[in-house]
């Protein structure tokens, strides 16, 4: 029995908790908070858990610490905040206990990581002796298991396309996912996803790592960004986009050789079915996908649909995002110190105690 606590009960955070409730093999031993509405609260309430836990929520890190517990399940959103978060986890991993988390996206890709993010946890796994992993559906999934399952099917592989074209309308997460890539923004402003190197830095890791893996030297990872502005008011849960403003975006990190693109990671994010209307859709009507294509000796093709029967299928993504780390558990408490990606983990220790 592992003994777990829950940091944050967001977009993620709640289903990451309801997980963590629900599994014989895991113990709940604390939930940490931010909000002050949810200090104080029973982490059931928290994640529409049917019966009370006992436990209660508190924003006292140092409390939750001397918990010792195995594992900390850090899902707070860490890209608008990186260093502090980074501060978090490493006081965390000194004192001994193991991290599986979603924050900090270039976190999923360790080794392809700027030193000023992995250099501070690596030192502290070390004093601590404990061990970290970060993933998620996207960064995540979609570029490691996804695109392994893919190219193991290949005699040959000539290029290979990770996708992730899905429709954000129903995303509740305005404050980072709607202001950095510039959903509403005008013509004349620079949102974060249109800057220079910005796409480089959140996707360009996932390529890099992945150029490593198939053994392929790249000459230079580059980014391309294309925004589409609707001529028509359009209402979602995400935001409200005037006309004129932009109601989409696509946007890619593509690792090139000899002058054409060889790795590419790219998104076709929209809000509502009505917007970039001659940009791709998700196959057979459906709200988004997951995709990887890899040309080469046959040609393949993954696509990974998610879909729940209460949840949009943005929030069936939060849940999988949840599962990517809830599952590695048990591994990751067992691992030697350090930081660790997808990679390392065999896929068989994923899926252990998913059936009860």
């Amino acid at each position: 029995m592992r003994t777990v606590v829950q940091f944050s009960t967001g977009n993620v955070g709640q289903h990451s908790l309801r997980a963590l409730i629900g599994r014989p093999d895991l113990e709940l031993v604390g939930v940490h908070a931010a909000s002050p509405d949810k200090i104080g609260r029973d982490a059931a309430e928290l994640c529409g858990w049917p019966e009370p836990t006992g436990v209660l929520a508190t924003d006292d890190v140092a409390a939750l610490i001397a918990l010792r517990p195995d594992c900390v399940v850090y899902t707070a959103l860490g890209e608008t905040r990186p260093i502090e978060v980074v501060e978090q986890m490493a006081t965390i991993l000194a004192a001994g206990i193991n991290i599986v988390g979603t924050s900090l996206v270039w976190l999923a890709t360790p080794r392809q990581a700027d030193d000023w993010v992995r250099a501070p946890l690596e030192r502290a796994a070390k004093a601590g002796n404990a061990s970290l992993y970060v993933n998620g559906i996207d960064p995540g999934y979609s570029a490691d298991t996804a695109v392994h399952s893919a190219l193991s099917l290949v005699t040959r592989a000539r290029s290979i396309t990770v996708s992730e074209i899905c429709d954000y309308g129903n995303y509740d997460d305005y404050e980072f996912t709607g202001t950095t890539m510039g959903f509403g923004s005008a013509p004349e402003d620079e949102p974060a996803i249109s800057k220079p190197g910005v796409i480089t830095a959140m996707f360009g890791g996932l390529v890099r790592n992945l150029a490593e893996q198939v053994d392929v030297e790249l000459d230079e990872v580059r980014q391309r960004v294309e925004r589409w502005f609707t001529p028509e008011r359009i209402e979602c849960r995400l935001t409200t986009v005037l006309p004129g403003r932009m109601a989409a975006v696509r946007f890619a990190a593509e690792g090139v050789r000899d002058g054409e693109p060889v790795i590419t990671v790219e998104h076709v994010n929209r809000l509502t079915a009505a917007a970039a209307p001659d940009w791709e859709y998700p196959p057979d009507g459906r709200p988004g996908v997951h995709r990887v294509v890899v040309e080469g000796e046959p040609r393949v093709e993954v696509n990974t649909h998610v879909s729940h029967p209460l949840f949009d299928v943005t929030e069936a993504g939060c849940i999988s995002t949840a599962a990517r780390v809830v599952n590695a558990i048990d591994w990751v408490c067992d691992a030697p110190a350090g930081l660790f990606g997808a990679e390392d983990i065999p896929p068989t220790s994923l899926i252990r105690g998913l059936m009860w």
